[in-house]
Parts: structure tokens; sequence; C-alpha cells
């Protein structure tokens, strides 16, 4: 019998204190198109420890992709060499991977996202003296660079969502084609002054909040235009701050001490609640969560704005189900973050779940994952459900060191090799 000892569950153990929720909350543009259990010692037959039968090249600049069976590398420039900087497409079969193509990227910088769509790779990062964002386009089958454009292209349905983030005062919000980066349609806006509605097929909604007071929501997909009004009423027009979650625009008060909620679209307002010093609001279940600049969470009825419960512990929603959310606390350690399981409708504590590191996913089918690193350069990989409360050890990944990233069937981890060990999925 094999134990890993995973720490201890305690019904209604209290965490540690709460800090303050990290500026990360606000989902800034470096986090985009992008991201984010129980303590208990688990004596059962465990899952072989694995060594990464299959590593890919890449030294401590490189980052590395999943998308399918596909594993995408960003080298850095090899000036020794002669060489640029290069995405490097591998296909991970049973065997060892088989190197599809490679191809030199266009002057400098730092990839910060890789996937597939439609036949196209898309690469999203900063250029060259982190001063701008760039999104490159390139045929899935050769490698060929099909197009590249200044600014963020997140996924809107078959499409991109393009924003300039450096640009201001034109138009900079525009639906262009996967494979070739034409424009499909464009509104008005700038990152200053537009927010962006997240749901499962990338960007659904686009609100633009313009120099009149008037607040215009479009369809991301289609461009149409789906309502206007002016949330001011007759007020000199100011620009407040606002919030998009559950289907709602949120409006900061201008005294930070009141959220009034509309929906999203038909900008019909909904509630006014007292809520002080709210940094970020998330669907978490069936209510909307508001957490607070300081540190802490409010859970509300999203219909009436009334509030369900709070703690101060808490500073994001990963995961619900089951009646149950798994939460994240507000301060992240060295080796991760403090994650625990709470009653949904309650907030009571089901289980303190330690520190563990999410992994990052490139592709997301529901599943969450965590490592947590134990001896002999070996992560222990686990699938989290809030719904069980207790993760379910998936692997021993015997050789990582950490920089995992994954999709729906790879893992890849930085390797003690220097480069990247590959696994599947069990």
């Amino acid at each position: 019998m094999t134990v890993i000892d995973l720490g201890e569950l305690r019904d209604d153990a209290p965490p540690g204190p709460a800090g303050r929720r990290p500026r990360a909350a606000g989902r800034p543009f470096r986090s985009a198109v992008v991201l984010v259990v129980a303590l208990v010692t688990l004596a059962a037959a465990a899952p072989p420890a694995r060594p990464a039968a299959r590593t890919l090249a890449g030294g401590p600049a490189a980052a590395a992709f999943v998308s399918g069976d596909r594993v995408y590398v960003v080298q850095p420039p090899d000036p020794q060499r002669g060489v640029g900087r290069q995405l490097v497409a591998y296909r991970a079969g049973d065997g060892p991977p088989r190197t599809l193509w490679r191809t030199l990227l266009p002057g400098a910088g730092v990839a910060t996202s890789v996937w597939e769509q439609d036949g196209t790779v898309l690469l999203v990062g900063r250029t060259a003296g982190d001063s701008a964002w760039e999104t490159l386009g390139f045929d899935a089958r050769t490698g060929r660079v099909s197009w590249l454009q200044p600014g963020v292209g997140f996924p809107a349905g078959g499409a991109l969502l393009m924003q300039v983030p450096e640009v201001s005062g034109r138009q900079a919000i525009r639906r262009v084609a996967v494979s070739d980066g034409r424009t499909l349609w464009s509104v008005p806006g700038t990152p200053d002054n537009v927010e962006l509605s997240f749901g499962p097929s990338g960007v659904e909604r686009l609100v633009h909040l313009t120099a009149a007071g008037e607040t215009v929501v479009y369809d991301a997909v289609s461009g149409t235009r789906l309502v206007a009004r002016d949330l001011a009423g007759g007020d000199r027009p100011t620009r407040r701050r606002t919030l998009l979650a559950a289907g709602m625009l949120l409006v900061i008060g201008d005294d930070v001490g009141t959220v009034t909620a509309y929906d999203l679209d038909t900008l019909q307002r909904r509630w006014t609640a007292a809520l002080p010093l709210v940094g970020y609001a998330e669907r978490c279940g069936s209510l909307l969560c508001a957490n607070r600049l300081t540190g802490g969470t409010w859970a509300l009825d999203p219909a009436t704005g009334a509030v369900r419960w709070t703690d101060d512990r808490w500073a994001g929603t990963l995961a619900a189900a089951g009646g149950r959310l798994l939460v994240a606390a507000g301060d992240a350690a060295a080796t991760g973050t403090a994650l625990a399981v709470v009653e949904e409708a309650t907030g009571r504590l089901v289980a303190d779940l330690g520190v563990w590191e999410v992994v990052p996913q490139d592709e997301f089918d529901g599943r969450l994952f965590a490592v947590r690193r134990i001896r002999n350069s070996r992560l222990l990989l686990v699938e989290l459900d809030p719904a069980g409360s207790r993760p379910e050890v998936r692997e021993v990944l015997v050789g990582a060191v950490g920089d995992c990233r994954m999709g729906a069937e790879l893992v890849v981890c930085r390797h003690t090799n220097g480069g990247f060990g590959l696994w599947r999925l069990p």
C-alpha cells in the first residue's frame, strides 16, 4: 500500500488570516485569453510514479503551450548559433514527440498564449522591450506566418476580437477572421472605455462607455448593437468604474460604497447594494461573489443583491459543483495558493485544502488540476473537485520541477534536464 500525505481534513477549521487581494484580481491584459483538494491522508493505491518518457528541448527562457495532441514551444533567440526566435510545433503521439515544423518569429518578445483555432495557430505576446501587445496567425499545417497585428486577440465565437491596449482616441475594437486577420466589423471604443464579457466561446458581449455618458452593449459575435442607455440619469458624465459578471453590468458608485446591477442585455436596473471597496466580481455557482479590495468575499443573490454570506478569508472562486465552491485565499505563497471547499449556500467551511499550485490550462474542459512538490524532483498532480471536496490523485510526475501547463489530454512541465517533460493524462 502506498501512502501519499496530502495533509489533514478538518471540518469547520478556520484557515489563517486573509490578506489583501492581489492586484491581478482585475484580470489585466497580461492574463488574457485566459485563468484559475482537501488536505487528506490518502491511504490507497496511488498511480505509479512515471518519469517523462517524452521530453522536449527548451532553455530557461523557452515557453511551452498545449493544444490537443500538439505542443507549441516558443524558443528565444540563440545569438551564438545565429538563430532568431522560433515557434516549434510537436505532435505528441504514443511514441516520441514528432517535430511538425519550426518557423522564425518576426521581431523579439515574450509569448503569453498560444492556441489552435480552425486550422490556424494563434500567438499573443508582448513585443521587444515589453512595449506593446501583438497577435500572430500561422498556418497550422505548415507553420507559415499568415498575419500579424498589434493588440490582443481574444477568442469570440469563430473569430477574434482585437483590442489594442496601448492606443487611445481611435477605433481599437475589431472582430477579425482567424485565417487571414481581415476585419469583419468594428465598433467605437478604446480599452479605456470598453469592458468585455466572457463566456464558454470567448468574448460574448462588448460594453462601450461613451464620453457622453451613454452605455452601449454589442453582441461580440455579430457586432449587433443590443441596447444603449444613459445610466447616469442626466448627471454630469463621469467615467465610473464598472465590472461585468453573471450576465450583469455592475456600476461602482462614486462614493465607492454602493454597487448597482443592470441586466447586461437590456440595461434594466436590478438592484443597488451597499458594498464598499469592491475590487472584482464573478459568478460563483448560482450566486454572485463580490471580492473586496482589502480582502474577503460577499456572496450575493444575483436577482436581488441580498448578501447570503460573507467571509474575510477568500479572494476568488475557482470552481463550483454539487452545491460547493472551490475558493482561494488572498495571499499567494511562494509554493502556491491556499485553497478550500465551502458550502455555496452558507459559506461554511467543508475542507481546508492547504497550498497548491493550480495548473494553467490552455484548453478547458471543466476540470481543474493542481500540483504540489514532493521529494526527489517529483510533482503530485491532482484533479480538484469541489463536489467531492477531496483531490483525486492523477499522476506522480517524475523529473518535473514546476512551471506546468496542460490541455485536455497532455501535461507539460519543466524538466530536470533543462527542457520540458511531457505526460498524457491518465
